[in-house]
């Protein structure tokens, strides 16, 4: 077994290629630079949201040893492994390359004065904490190794090791480096995307989905995604297979909701012909048709118990016997689960088995209501916008108290309400600019409440404020101080009023006439005729 050790030759440097590329282990034997790849790149951020074709940049390694023939070998692996490779022989030396250029991953000899070279331990991590540190000991100095640890090393190296080992440990180094660095550039393209069908946000909320999000895409484990309707959740599902892994593979959304009870089970797991009546032929199963994709389980709480019975042991065996048949199928795909139901609450009720949920909750996104990031709603207002932009050529545009009453409102149903608010605003407004009045009626009536129990009460008498217990009032009374109120806040511009009351302008001026008030001072709400 070849081995790099302080004691080696001087013609150790020169390593043949061919051990080089046969120390490497697991899925990096199957790629030239001896570093595990992924099976294929995540979608770039362009508007038509093309695969990411190019090469990725090369890793710095910096290696710092003070033995030649060592250094000399540490460094021809790494290069054979695509790295680009910076030595220093003293920690000074050490010190300026970090200062003037950045290092993916360090290899720390620590029989240099060992004191020294965990405080450079410690300044890299301080300074660069994703840095991955490799660290090289003598036996004697385990201990030490054991103290680098505790300080950040991702690994170490015991001397003497052979070079199947240096080769393992800088593939694990790369692979984790380069799984950060993907995991960072998609938590910026979620936090910076504006395109059709990316997710919209940069309210914290937003910003801390984008970091559990980033994390799990480029991972194939089970994930399910908790909100209540509206907020996106197959959105979110189809985003972490676009950049997972394997996004050229199909995407097999499954609405547990939705299936009839008694074919759940045909068209989950497939059926052969002639396994029940009305079986012509043989269909496979939603499962396996997926072949490596991603399978979203949306509204999983919805699945009956025998059936959830079903799931889970295809989901641990990996495969599923088709009805009426005597074989199974495997089932490669991820799964991805979504509901706005409590599953714990279920799992205590008995109506959700407790197996199948931590099977399926290995990992779980939890996405915030719309209420819960208000900061979000003009991003998303804007976004909408643009599209019926694209649809009808119109620029349209809200006015500001149409805005701001959009952000003030909860919206129960979440984006999809936010959504389905601007289509319809879009199709009634007779002008690009959209106002209060274009808005649906919840949010008109929701703005009146708003606006009966915060301002004054506008009366030919003068200005008071409602009392906490304020006394019941007539229907007709209250249609007054509507009327009054609105006028008020629209700073007197009465055909707006008439619109957003839902009333005929001539009927306006005839309820003003019966009021006695001819005009509406809008500072003081007093009569101004």
């Amino acid at each position: 077994m070849l081995t790099v050790s302080g004691a080696m030759k001087k013609n150790a440097a020169a390593i043949p290629p061919s051990h080089a590329t046969s120390a490497s282990t697991g899925p990096a034997s199957n790629s030239p630079s001896g570093r595990a790849k992924p099976q294929s790149a995540p979608h770039a951020s362009s508007a038509e949201d093309a695969p990411m074709l190019e090469r990725p940049s090369p890793l710095h390694m910096l290696i710092v040893e003070d033995d030649p023939a060592v250094g000399d070998a540490c460094a021809e692996i790494g290069r054979m492994m695509d790295f680009s490779v910076h030595r220093a022989d003293d920690l000074e030396a050490a010190r300026r390359i970090l200062r003037n250029q950045t290092v993916d991953v360090l290899l720390l000899d620590l029989k240099l004065p060992v004191a020294e070279g965990l405080a450079l331990l410690e300044e890299v991590k301080a300074i660069h904490p994703e840095t991955a540190v490799i660290v090289m000991t003598a036996f004697a100095t385990v201990s030490s190794a054991v103290d680098a640890m505790r300080l950040g090393a991702c690994d170490f190296l015991t001397k003497p090791f052979a070079i199947e080992e240096l080769t393992a440990v800088l593939d694990r180094a790369s692979q984790r480096r380069h799984f950060d660095l993907e995991s960072r550039r998609l938590r910026e393209r979620l936090r910076t995307s504006q395109g059709m069908g990316d997710i919209i946000g940069r309210s914290p909320e937003m910003e801390k989905l984008y970091r559990i999000l980033s994390k799990v895409a480029y991972s194939t484990h089970p994930v399910l995604i908790l909100g209540e309707s509206g907020t996106g959740k197959e959105l979110v599902a189809r985003s972490i297979h676009n950049n997972g892994p394997n996004p050229t593979l199909p995407f097999v959304p499954v609405d547990c909701s939705s299936l009839v009870p008694t074919l759940i089970e045909s068209e989950l797991f497939g059926h052969v012909k002639g396994a029940f009546t009305g079986a012509s032929r043989a269909k496979e199963g939603l499962l396996a048709s997926a072949e490596g994709g991603t399978v979203f389980l949306d509204e999983i709480g919805e699945l009956p118990l025998d059936l959830q019975a079903r799931l889970l042991r295809a989901l641990q065996e990996k495969e599923a016997r088709p009805v009426g048949s005597t074989q199974s199928v495997p089932i490669s795909a991820r799964i991805v689960a979504a509901t706005n139901r409590d599953l714990l609450v279920m799992v205590e009720q008995g109506r959700f088995r407790k197996d199948l949920y931590f099977r399926l909750n290995v990992v779980n996104l939890r996405i915030p209501s719309l209420r819960e990031r208000r900061s979000d709603i003009p991003l998303l207002a804007a976004h909408f916008l643009e599209q019926k932009r694209r649809e009808n050529g119109i620029d349209y545009t809200f006015s500001d108290d149409a805005l701001r009453l959009m952000t003030e409102y909860d919206w129960p149903g979440n984006v999809r309400e936010l959504e389905h608010a601007i289509e319809r605003a879009c199709a009634l407004s007779s002008g690009p600019v959209l106002h209060m009045g274009d808005l649906p009626t919840q949010l008109q009536d929701y703005r009146l409440q708003a606006t009966n129990r915060t301002l004054p009460i506008v009366s030919a008498g003068g200005a008071a404020t409602v009392p906490a217990t304020a006394p019941v009032l007539s229907i007709a009374e209250m249609e007054k101080q509507a009327i009054l109120n609105t006028i008020r806040q629209l700073n007197g511009d009465k055909l707006m009023a008439a619109r957003l009351l839902g009333i005929g302008k001539t009927t306006l001026y005839r309820k003003l006439k019966e009021y006695n008030i001819l005009d509406i001072d809008t500072d003081t709400g007093e009569d101004a005729g």
